[in-house]
């Protein structure tokens, strides 16, 4: 654990005694630290590779009233002696990722952007009427709008999980797929780290996030640090969008399209994931900027 603004923060990190740079794991909004477990391992073999659970998230403390996690991720840099990371963000972790890479470049020798998320865009509406109609819809409308409120005296641990089967199902398989695109093993993995997001966001105390200002979406111009993008093809459409303007929208960004893939990447194609990975960074000197010369 370290401290971030009073709050504990779950960690890990594993690598050689001299490794060749630092990366950092930021994991997807619906999930923890365990999505990572292949890229995890296999990165650390060459890099110090750190991981951790986001304030609100898995083993660390409350989010409780206004949080900035850009800020937060500076700061577990911060406590952990990083004076430099290549950022990997997944989902929300990306968008959070990209925000950091704004407000310190100094500190980010790299950027890989899975499924990833983008502060200051706002979805479409065919989007939010998705997320209703097949995950929302799977709550009655009056208990859900108590648990998002933090109003109600009991949450049905049913409702949990009915949510995050509905969630996974939309948006880790894909809303053209059904379950069994998955594996057994990537399905259960991605409905319990779910289930404990859902959980908490109901039983624990209200937060509200602060964004960077301006925000991310109209600045990508402005990102200088070795980028790359991948996207899931069986991902929800709107934030396949989204992987398009970090692509187009970043200098030099790469971008890589996985078929037959939803929203968790690193999850559910370990392997392909990790190859890529491995092959964007070692054409990046991690600790200085730019490519290796």
């Amino acid at each position: 654990m370290v401290i971030v603004g009073g709050v504990e923060i779950a960690y890990e990190e594993a690598g050689p005694a001299a490794p060749a740079g630092t990366v950092v794991l930021l994991h997807a909004g619906v999930a923890d630290l365990r999505m990572w477990e292949h890229q995890f391992r296999a990165l650390a073999g060459r890099y110090r590779v750190i991981r951790y659970d986001r304030r609100g998230s898995g083993r660390s403390g409350d989010a409780e009233g206004e949080v900035c996690h850009h800020e937060d991720l500076l700061a577990v840099m911060d406590a952990l002696e990083v004076e430099r990371a290549a950022l990997i963000g997944s989902s929300m972790g990306g968008a959070y990722a990209v925000e950091a890479a704004l407000a310190a470049p100094a500190r980010v020798s790299a950027l890989a952007l899975i499924g990833s998320g983008l502060a200051g865009h706002a979805w479409s509406a065919d989007m939010l009427r998705q997320a209703r109609e097949r995950v929302h819809s799977s709550v009655p409308a009056d208990r859900l709008a108590r648990y998002r409120a933090g109003a109600a005296d009991r949450v049905d641990p049913g409702d949990v999980r009915a949510m995050a089967e509905a969630h996974t199902l939309w948006q880790v398989a894909g809303p053209g797929r059904g379950r069994d695109a998955l594996s057994a093993e990537v399905w259960e993995a991605a409905v319990e780290m779910c289930r404990l997001v859902f959980e908490r966001a109901w039983t624990g105390p209200r937060s509200s996030e602060r964004h960077l200002a301006p925000p991310a979406a109209g600045r990508l111009y402005e990102v200088a640090a070795p980028t790359l993008v991948i996207n899931g093809l069986s991902d929800v459409r709107g934030i396949q969008e989204v992987s398009g303007l970090l692509a187009a929208g970043i200098p030099g960004a790469r971008r890589i399209d996985l078929p037959e893939t939803g929203h968790l990447p690193p999850l559910e194609r370990p392997a392909e994931v990790t190859a890529a990975l491995t092959t964007f960074l070692s054409a990046v000197d991690l600790a200085s900027a730019g490519p290796v010369s």
